[in-house]
């Protein structure tokens, strides 16, 4: 984490790290109460998300899929607002076209994939 009380990021950089073709998973910042990544779940991936102890919310930048969180689903693509309440079961499935997202996490995650 920097020194500084700000940070700036560019969306086109922080693509360029996550490759086509592999679900990938890069975190470009961590604070003690705020965790942010990009994911990407290319098309035909079986996404196994699990709960996590951090409210969550992601902003589809591109691609088409389904989100499932408990026993409910909704059709996600660019553009859609998801928020994942703490330790709710959820996952991406049956992703028509390679899924990017920004990931926000309420409190540093330790997720790993």
């Amino acid at each position: 984490m920097s020194d500084k009380n700000w940070l700036v990021f560019q969306l086109e950089e922080l693509l360029a790290k996550v490759q086509p073709g592999e679900v990938r998973l890069h975190e470009f910042l961590r604070s003690p109460s705020l965790s942010c990544s990009v994911y990407h779940i290319p098309a035909g991936s079986k996404e196994m998300q699990s709960a996590h102890v951090e409210d969550e919310l992601y902003l589809v930048l591109e691609g088409r899929g389904r989100l499932r969180v408990e026993t409910d689903d909704h059709p996600v693509e660019k553009g859609t607002l998801l928020y994942v309440k703490a330790a709710s079961e959820h996952t991406f499935f049956e992703v028509e076209e390679d899924l990017t997202v920004l990931a926000f996490f309420g409190s540093a995650s330790s997720l790993k994939i």
